[in-house]
């Protein structure tokens, strides 16, 4: 075989593996989720305001809520909730501080993002505030406590019994220099 008639046919080998690493990586998110949903992992919260039964509290049964932080890769601060579970009954309004300080000479920037499991608990957990929901601006050696106010729906399936509520705290200094810069002009 000649090393045109080779060329001819890795060529068009090698365009089909390209077309079949295109078409992958468009399935890789609905993979992913349905991955995530068969194995309880990385649950989404609802965000929203809670507009369910509101008032309604089932005493006749108990979840216990459990709380886990940690620090995204590079985050120097220090982070955790003051409490590692609570115990409640669905219906109840529930509030959690967590801690923050910045143990850094400069100003730093930071944003938590929450994750709920088991996942088809996620769509039951409403915060009603929460410092996720903002970004965090903490100056050298500041240290603040920071609420999260939640409520379980009491529409949680009853096979759920524990849920966990996992914060990772990212660094986004660097993207929100330029409003630290604007702040600080201001003297805020």
């Amino acid at each position: 075989m000649s090393e045109g008639q080779n060329t001819k046919r890795l060529v068009p080998r090698l365009l089909l593996v390209v077309v079949g690493m295109f078409g992958f990586g468009f399935l890789l998110v609905p993979i992913y989720d349905v991955m995530c949903q068969a194995f309880g992992i990385n649950g989404k919260p609802n965000g929203s305001v809670y507009e369910g039964n509101a008032g309604a509290v089932d005493e006749s049964r108990s979840v216990r809520v459990q709380f886990i932080s940690s620090n995204a890769e590079g985050m120097e601060w220090s982070f955790g909730p003051q409490a590692s579970e609570l115990t409640l009954h669905p219906g109840e309004t529930h509030e959690m501080m967590f801690i923050a300080h910045n143990p850094t000479d400069k100003p730093m920037v930071a944003q938590a993002i929450p994750s709920v499991s088991p996942s088809k608990a996620a769509a039951y957990f409403h915060k009603t505030e929460c410092f996720c929901f903002t970004q965090q601006v903490l100056q050298p050696g500041e240290r603040i406590e920071m609420p999260v106010r939640f409520i379980v729906d009491t529409a949680l399936p009853a096979e759920v019994r524990r849920l966990t509520l996992a914060y990772t705290l990212f660094d986004v200094t660097e993207r929100m220099a330029a409003s630290l810069d604007l702040a600080a002009a201001h003297g805020n």
